[in-house]
């Protein structure tokens, strides 16, 4: 698959099959997101990748991650200077992208969750995480496609491209 391709096929994925998510591959998908351009090099990327007990430690926060194959936390170290901050972040959702995209080549689907869980202070203490020097950017849940949803529709590029003089 090339990469335009890949770029206009990746779905977020939320129904999996149930088979499990080869090491290598989950690895060859993360390791995409070290390449994610980040200013000053900072590399700011953190990954926890659940095991069995944690995974289902986390469920009895939401269990409709049981049917999620893995889950791997996305986080990254918290600079005081606020334009770092910024930037760290941007680099963190840069290298989610590589990820979801490898993934996508590999025929593995992702679905990016900032939803209620990633954000609970349980989940930070579950996951080792200070939130006073870490946040989390949030869940990559990885898996099979059970399905892969049509894509929703996109504005013509005419609707938001400013062109000036």
């Amino acid at each position: 698959m090339q990469l335009y391709e890949a770029i206009l096929t990746r779905r977020t994925i939320k129904a999996f099959k149930p088979d499990p998510v080869p090491t290598d591959v989950l690895a060859h998908a993360l390791t995409a997101g070290l390449w994610a351009q980040n200013h000053r090099m900072t590399e700011p990327w953190r990954f926890t990748v659940l095991g069995a007990q944690t995974h289902q430690a986390l469920a009895a926060s939401d269990p409709k991650l049981l049917s999620k194959p893995k889950i791997v936390a996305i986080s990254y170290p918290l600079s005081s200077d606020q334009f770092q901050r910024r930037e760290d972040y941007a680099a963190v959702c840069c290298a989610i992208q590589n990820i979801q995209l490898a993934a996508w080549v590999d025929g593995l689907g992702m679905q990016w969750s900032t939803g209620r869980v990633s954000q609970l202070p349980a989940t930070y203490t579950l996951l080792g995480i200070d939130p006073a020097q870490e946040e989390l950017a949030g869940l990559l849940y990885f898996g099979y496609p059970e399905s892969v949803p049509e894509p929703a529709p996109r504005k013509p590029l005419s609707q938001v491209l400013r062109e000036l003089a």
